[in-house]
This record gives structure tokens, C-alpha cells and sequence, in this order.
């Protein structure tokens, strides 16, 4: 991965190197770029009028060694203009689209970030844009022997990228750097889903992510992690009959973040489906697409992820994450469809189709969290359904909530992070679907509505007052399309969401 540090400094810095500038509606120049036009007898006019550059945002006009700025190697002028006055997710997105215009091979890249008219930037608009500029950085080339991207000027293969540092000339730099302090934090915490998703499944299988966890230690996480003989006797036989059939044997891990001065009460519960490898056990999957299935422990990958950024931001916030780790594999002691198994709860499952595993594992996952915090709300995220795939493709993850207060807190949430949701039914008569005649419950509900069943299903294990929401991120944890701030298989979706969520509440006192 390449996660550059990022500095603030003031515009008066003589600009020199890699640098970038901005210019509104009509190619109308910041004042630094329009400096720099005068110095150079009018090239970045020139430049943008033979491309036919109009400012329009997300657009760019890119010179190599323009003439008159015999200390500028490379110039990009960026355009700003129709971006939104509030400091929302199109700030994040320019700083992506600048990302992706700074050669990887420069050591530091400059930017003077100032608006057209020459009013002042707010420093939480600057501070999105370095939140942009880090995110779009993310690489997984861990595994890569040899790191190239091509050959130079020369014909000599170019190294690895070397981008270490940007720095963003604004109006208010120490202003910046402190807005931006708690959105390094957040990146952070996308990097590591990012980053356990993308791993191998030979390499990241449910000992290797608890041992992962552990480290979140380092950051004043609370981390324990529960082995198969205590979760045995715990009696949670529908996550152990998940990964019964692989060699390696399951675990629970729970990570808390008790920040100080988070509220008086019990704490907000996150459950993450963490199946490493998900082959359909018995159920097989098809050959073509499996090795996606690396990529079945999103939701708990978000979870880990989300704690390790509360902890570095130092949220004032009382949080648990719950892992339930597992493999389902096929082998002579796989469980069988028509098993029946008894889940923590008490309550029988019927296993109808062995790649309906997910919302076992969650099962005994979330009645443990309630049995142990009695929390007042509880969210299960999970790449749970192909279902919700075909619902709402990659664009939006499913919400379902048996509160409205919960829900609209995701929903406003999503839409400030761009990370969408969209709220799906939960009725009794998609309930019946999931009866069964010989257990309290089957873990399919049939061909129709898919994902609402697995949501039904959910549902049966949420405790008595218990607030509580599912997302199912199948569409949205990895293999999405790719964006301005993501270029990665793995997409660590869910962390900004979660955090935006429990920020807004931390301001308003709320929960």
C-alpha cells in the first residue's frame, strides 16, 4: 500500500517541482495559478485553450516542463468548477482525481488549493481533499516480487511508486492539519479492511485475521479472542458447524474502543461475518467467480477496521466489535444439508444448503454480544446474499432495521460518505419462509427475495428492546466498480460509514 504523509503549508511558498493547481468556471485561474500564467507569459492560458479546458471539476490540463517556470518539472491545473460549497464527499473525490493525476514516481507533489474567486477554502474542505488524495493511494502489491509501473523516458524500467509526501498550500494550514487529523485516522482504519480483504485466503485464514486483531492492542483496544473449546461450551453450534470441515479451526474475537468521554450506558455492538474462505461447503459454489470468496469476511474486515480508527482518532464513543471468524470448507466432516444444529440462542437451525453459512455464523456471534454487553443497539454487516446483488447491484449496500432511528442514522450517514445504503422490508410474511417443519427454523428461505430471508433470519437472534440493523454489503465489499477514491479490489466499505454514524451522535450528544 502507499499512504503518503500529507503536510499543510501557507500559498505564499514559491512553487517548484510537481505541482498542482486550480481554476473554476470558464478556466477562470486561482490566484497562485494565475501567477504563474503571467510569470510564463500566458501558457496555462494557452495550454487550456488549445485543449479546450473550461475549469469544469474533475478535469485537468497536465504540462511537462512548462516554458517560463524553469523550476516546475510538471504543472496540472485541476478543475473545480460546479463543486458543491459544502464540504462533502466531492471534496474527497477531487482529491482522489488529483491523486491520480501526480506521477507515482515523484518523491513530493505540491498543491495550491484555493478557490477561483479568491475567497478563502475552508479548512474542512482542504481536509477532504488530503482524505482523497490518501485513500485513492491505497496499492496491495504486498505479493508482488517485482514492482513495476513501466519504463521512463529512457526505456529503463521505472521502480516501485515512490510518492511520499504531499504537501497542500492553503489559506489556513494549521487550521487544515487539525481538521485533518481524525480523517488520517479514518484512512487508517480503510486501509486495514482494504487490506484484509485483499488478502489470500491461504494466508489470512480465521487464526491469522484474529491474530491481526490482536494488534489493534497497540492502539488501546480492549482484544479478546474465544477458541473453539470456549466457544463449545458456550454452546455455539451454528458458527462451529460453519467451519467443522476445514482444518482450521474457528475463532471469536472482540475488540472495544471506550473512548474517554464517551456516554454512560452499554455499548454500540458492530458484528462482522468473517468467513476467510467460503467454498459453499457441501453446497459447493460454482467453480467461475470462487476466488472472490476470499473476500467473504468484508463485514468483518469493516469491523476491525472501523476500531482501529476510533482508536486513533481517540473517539469519545463505547463500541465493541464482534468477528466471528470461520472457513467453510468441504471435507469428510463438513455438516450436510439437512443437518440440524442448536445455536447459542437455543434455537434449532435446519441447514437446508451449506452456502447459506453466513447468517449461522452472525447467529451465535450476535447473541453472544447481547449476553455479554445487553447493549441498546446492535448492527451486523455482512457480504451476506447474492440477493442483494441483484437488488441494488454495486452501487448501494441493504439496510434492513427493526428501528426507525437506528436506520435514519445510516441512511444520513451513507449519503454524507457516499458510502450508499438502501432500507429493504422486514415482514412476518416473508418470515414464514424460513419455518421449518422438523426445527425452529431453516437457514434458506427458497428462490425468492433472498436477501430479505437472510435478514428474516437475522432478526430471530435480536434480542427483546434491542435495537438493531443489518447491512448487507455483498455488492459493496469488493469487486465494485472502481471510483475516484478506490482503485482497489477490495474496497474497506462500511468504516467511513460507521464512523460518520457515530460521530454525528458524538456532536449531538445523541445515541
Amino acid at each position: 500500500m502507499s499512504n503518503p504523509e500529507i503536510a499543510f503549508a501557507s500559498l505564499d511558498a514559491e512553487p517548484s517541482g510537481t505541482v498542482i493547481v486550480t481554476a473554476g468556471d470558464n478556466a477562470r485561474l486561482s490566484p497562485t495559478a494565475a501567477k504563474l500564467d503571467n510569470a510564463s507569459a500566458g501558457v496555462l492560458t494557452r495550454a487550456a485553450g488549445i485543449s479546450k479546458f473550461k475549469g469544469k471539476n474533475k478535469t485537468a490540463v497536465n504540462l511537462l516542463a512548462p516554458a517560463g517556470l524553469d523550476a516546475i518539472e510538471r504543472l496540472v491545473v485541476v478543475g473545480t468548477e460546479g463543486i458543491s460549497d459544502d464540504p462533502s464527499q466531492e471534496w474527497i473525490d477531487l482529491g482522489g482525481f488529483i491523486r491520480g493525476k501526480i506521477d507515482p514516481d515523484v518523491e513530493q507533489a505540491d498543491l495550491w488549493l484555493e478557490a477561483s474567486d479568491g475567497s478563502t477554502l475552508g479548512a474542512e474542505h482542504v481536509a477532504n481533499v488530503a482524505l482523497g488524495l490518501v485513500l485513492r493511494g491505497y496499492e496491495f502489491t504486498k505479493y508482488k516480487s517485482k514492482k513495476k509501473t513501466g519504463a521512463d523516458s529512457n526505456g529503463e524500467e521505472k521502480g516501485e511508486p515512490s510518492l511520499a509526501r504531499v504537501v497542500i498550500h492553503c489559506d489556513a494550514p494549521d487550521a487544515a492539519e487539525a481538521a485533518f487529523a481524525p480523517m488520517r485516522a479514518i484512512s487508517e482504519g480503510v486501509y486495514l479492511a482494504r487490506d484484509l480483504v485483499n488478502e489470500p485466503p491461504n494466508e489470512l485464514g480465521p487464526e491469522q485475521f484474529a491474530e491481526r486483531a490482536r494488534a489493534l492492542a497497540d492502539y488501546g483496544v480492549e482484544v479478546d479472542v474465544l477458541d473453539e473449546d470456549r466457544m463449545r461450551e458456550l454452546g455455539m453450534g451454528a458458527l462451529l458447524a460453519v467451519g467443522q470441515g476445514s482444518v482450521r479451526p474457528s475463532r471469536l474475537v472482540t475488540l472495544r474502543w471506550r473512548g474517554k468521554g464517551a456516554p454512560e450506558g452499554p455499548p454500540t455492538i458492530f458484528v462482522g461475518k468473517g468467513v476467510c474462505f467460503d467454498t459453499g461447503g457441501v453446497s459447493i459454489k460454482p467453480a467461475q467467480g470462487m476466488e472472490d470468496m476470499k473476500g467473504d469476511m468484508g463485514g468483518a474486515a469493516c469491523v476491525a477496521g472501523l476500531l482501529l480508527a476510533l482508536a486513533k482518532e481517540k473517539a469519545p464513543v463505547d463500541v465493541v466489535g464482534v468477528l466471528g471468524l470461520t472457513e467453510n470448507m468441504v471435507s469428510g466432516s463438513a455438516q450436510r444439508p439437512s443437518d440440524i444444529v442448536k445455536s447459542m440462542s437455543g434455537q434449532t437451525i435446519e441447514v437446508l444448503n451449506t452456502d447459506a453459512e453466513g447468517r449461522m455464523v452472525l447467529a451465535d456471534a450476535m447473541w453472544y454480544a447481547q449476553e455479554t454487553w445487553k447493549p441498546k443497539r446492535i448492527v451486523t454487516l455482512a457480504t451476506l446474499t447474492g440477493a442483494i446483488i441483484v437488488a441494488l447491484g454495486h452501487e448501494y449496500a441493504g439496510l434492513y432495521a427493526n428501528d426507525d432511528a437506528l436506520c435514519n442514522a445510516l441512511l444520513d450517514a451513507g449519503a454524507q460518505t457516499d458510502e450508499k445504503v438502501w432500507r429493504m422490508p422486514l415482514s412476518k410474511k416473508y418470515d414464514k419462509l424460513i419455518d421449518s417443519k422438523v426445527a425452529d427454523m431453516k437457514n434458506i428461505g427458497g428462490r425468492w427475495a433472498g436477501s430479505i430471508t437472510a435478514a428474516q433470519f437475522l432478526q430471530r437472534f435480536v434480542q427483546d428492546d434491542v435495537c438493531w440493523a443489518h447491512i448487507d454489503i455483498a455488492g459493496t465489499a469488493f469487486s465494485a466498480p472502481s471510483t475516484d477514491i478506490n482503485r482497489s479490489w477490495g474496497a474497506g466499505f462500511g468504516v467511513r460509514l460507521l464512523e460518520r454514524m457515530l460521530m454525528n451522535e458524538a456532536q449531538t450528544g445523541g445515541a
